[in-house]
């Protein structure tokens, strides 16, 4: 029943994420240490504010202490990217959070972290998933988390200052003081208000925030900062003149922009300016690494500068592999998740949204204004996305003809080529694209496109969702 997808271990609670699994999956993790010769190097654990999270953190570390394994455990709810940072900080052989980042309030789940503070890859969780086969309930072992803290086997530890002095040295901000910039926050009753505020209130911003108690529905809205979902940030920037609104996920690893005009700054848009910003205003170096389902915009901008685009699969773990295979200078991904060169091998929309008010502080300019500099050099993109659900007796019917049968839709596009890395992705001559893959962390078909007008976008969409027969 523990199965991985892209973006770790969902389920539902009280159906399949229940103490029972956690105990199950932790030992399995615990086997896998100790087969590698990791276990004596420790593990980080930390967790988000979803239902059950606290205590499944500690269901995980009572297994793992029972195992003989050192766990340092974050005593207060924690961002996924400090936990990613702890981990790569500490040398530790794995960790994990607990959390499901952007599903709905009725799922939790946990994210594995390897050595450096990676994602686990796509090996890591089959070995993961070998060992849960071998796990039986005789042989789970517990100790109780109390005596664990006790006899020093839980370690409890607060890395939150390290995080926050580590993305100051980072940016510039000496010249977001300057600014002296007006800044409102969601964190949509996540955990990102404390890390986000200091670094601002340290920079000398004037920092308010909405939607910060803790609510496990996450005020019946799903916790994905998006236009639809940030709407009420749009209008507090607008009517109280912010000069940013900054909305971030569940577990802060995303982020959704509203600029001072209270436009929302998509995360294809979020990508492309920080790299403009680096490559032309910093004059930094190195390529970009996307997902097959972000914009190409990133190639044309690495294209202008003499730099590479690499294109992977869904989920970040490919994205920091291939980011440090190529040494490129970003990473990210069109759910609003990036990184770059130099901070850790994961997404984080704590340093992301940093790192956006220093490029509107060093160059005095507004979002929409910078989005229109580079549209006017490499061009106009216009993005369609849609989910679409399904009944699982629908899947088989769906994967025959998408991948065994290879059956595509007619479009009045000439097709360049097909790709069947991850999904099926159909490129077009004129420099257009549409992707149609599962999602790999709920039961959805998600169905992406980018085109040169959004008629073209919305169309090429709408006639591969007729095709497939989803609605």
């Amino acid at each position: 029943m523990i199965k991985f997808g892209t973006g770790g271990w969902r389920a539902i609670i009280g159906d399949e994420f229940t103490k029972a699994n956690v105990q199950i999956l932790s030992q399995a993790v615990a086997l896998l240490m100790k087969e590698q010769n990791l276990d004596n190097k420790g593990f980080v654990i930390g967790y988000d504010r979803r239902f059950l999270s606290d205590k499944a953190a500690r269901w995980m570390a009572e297994v793992l202490a029972g195992n003989g394994i050192t766990v340092y455990f974050i005593e207060k709810v924690a961002p996924t990217p400090l936990v990613m940072f702890t981990v790569n900080r500490m040398e530790t052989g794995y960790g994990a959070a607990v959390t499901a980042s952007h599903n709905p309030a009725d799922y939790n789940g946990i994210k594995i972290f390897t050595q450096g503070g990676r994602d686990a890859t796509q090996e890591v969780t089959d070995l993961i998933e070998e060992k849960i086969a071998l796990v039986t309930p005789e042989s789970i072992q517990v100790m109780d988390f109390n005596a664990g803290v006790k006899a020093s086997r839980i370690q409890i530890i607060d890395p939150f200052n390290v995080y926050i002095d580590t993305i100051l040295e980072m940016v510039d901000v000496e010249a977001i003081k300057k600014a002296n910039l007006r800044i409102l926050l969601d964190p949509m009753f996540g955990v990102s208000k404390t890390s986000l505020s200091t670094i601002l209130i340290t920079a000398r911003c004037e920092v308010d925030t909405i939607n910060d108690r803790h609510d496990t529905l996450f005020g019946g809205r799903l916790p994905s900062p998006s236009s639809h979902t940030l709407q009420r940030l749009r209008d507090l920037v607008v009517e109280k003149k912010y000069d940013l609104g900054i909305g971030t996920d569940g577990d802060a690893d995303r982020l959704g922009i509203i600029d001072s005009n209270g436009r929302f700054i998509h995360p294809n848009e979020i990508l492309a300016l920080l790299y403009y910003y680096l490559l032309k205003y910093k004059g930094w170096k190195g390529g970009v690494v996307r997902n097959l389902g972000t914009t190409h915009l990133l190639d044309r901008i690495a294209q202008a500068f003499d730099q590479e685009c690499y294109e992977v699969p869904v989920g970040f773990k490919h994205i920091s592999s291939k980011m440090e295979e190529k040494n490129a200078l970003i990473g990210g991904e069109s759910s609003g998740g990036l990184t770059i060169r130099g901070h850790i091998r994961g997404k984080d929309g704590i340093f992301a949204a940093s790192l956006l008010i220093e490029m509107i502080s060093v160059t005095g300019k507004s979002l929409s204004s910078l989005l229109d500099e580079i549209n006017q050099q490499f061009g106009y993109f216009y993005t369609h996305e849609g989910d679409f659900k399904f009944e699982p007796e629908d899947k088989p019917r769906l994967t025959k003809k998408l991948f065994e049968d290879k059956e595509i839709p007619p479009y009045d596009f000439e097709i360049d080529h097909i790709s069947y890395m991850d999904g099926l992705k159909i490129y077009f001559k004129n420099g257009g694209w549409i992707l149609a893959r599962f999602s790999g962390t709920e039961p959805l078909l998600r169905i992406f496109s980018e085109m040169s007008s959004q008629v073209d976008a919305d169309d090429v969409v709408g006639t591969m969702k007729r095709f497939l027969g989803v609605k």
